[in-house]
């Protein structure tokens, strides 16, 4: 099962497949739309058995509001942490945008500013 879902925009495909390719690279298994949903599939099937296995939702911020699709899978990840579930979500900035006020404290790896350190600095996290 992937342990590390990558949660963004469509109109962030670019860069998030950029990211997901890097993480891949570093040897993480990486749940990525793109990747894990067939022509045929049930979408809601497929981003929640995603989320079931991950350890980490990599939370891509947008330089346009979140879409309501990365609403419902970072809520769903909240709550599975609120029932004790061992899952952590990682903000990162991958095209602008700024968190959701429940999320605004948790520290997030700014791919805008410094594309390679902010790779780092979210390697570093994923455990």
């Amino acid at each position: 099962m992937p342990n590390v879902f990558i949660s963004h925009r469509k109109s962030d495909a670019q860069q998030a497949e950029r990211l997901a390719n890097e993480l891949k690279d570093a040897g993480h298994e990486v749940w990525f739309d793109e990747w894990k949903i067939d022509i045929g599939d049930s979408i809601v099937e497929r981003v929640d058995q995603g989320l079931e296995g991950s350890k980490y939702l990599v939370l891509c911020y947008s330089s346009s509001e979140m879409s309501p699709w990365v609403n419902r899978e970072w809520m769903s990840v909240l709550a599975r942490q609120l029932s004790g579930h061992q899952v952590k979500v990682l903000p990162i900035l991958l095209t602008g945008g700024k968190p959701p006020a429940i999320l605004a404290d948790i520290k997030y790896a700014d791919l805008v500013k410094d594309w390679s350190q902010g790779i780092s600095e979210l390697l570093r996290a994923i455990k």
